[in-house]
């Protein structure tokens, strides 16, 4: 299981844990959502299971649910700002497309 992160997500990622101490660390995972079939989900992780996957990404702990693992394996996630707008942003090797807006996708 592989997933990279680059120096800004790192931070913003820093920035919400620095937020919640008590976080056990960023959870990564998918959801069915949107025109393409699942979304992604980067939130805090109030704890961790005995089936989730902890991976140490440049000193953050970021937690993926057994479900979302194959749909997520080899993503790099990056931050990007563009104007007023900031977010998260996903390069999957896994997904075979993208809905038109980006907010989801669809893996074959």
């Amino acid at each position: 299981m592989s997933i990279q992160i680059t120096p800004a997500a790192s931070d913003r990622m820093r920035a919400f844990l620095a937020k919640a101490p008590d976080a056990a660390g960023v959870r990564f995972a998918v959801k069915r959502m949107g025109c393409s079939g699942f979304g992604y989900v980067v939130d805090l992780a109030d704890a961790v299971t005995e089936d989730d996957r902890v991976l140490e990404i440049d000193g953050i702990r970021v937690v993926v649910d057994p479900k979302s693992m194959p749909l997520v394996d080899g993503t790099l996630i990056d931050f990007q700002r563009q104007g007023l707008n900031a977010s998260f942003v996903f390069h999957n090797p896994n997904a075979t497309g993208e809905c038109g807006c980006g907010e989801s996708f669809t893996v074959s």
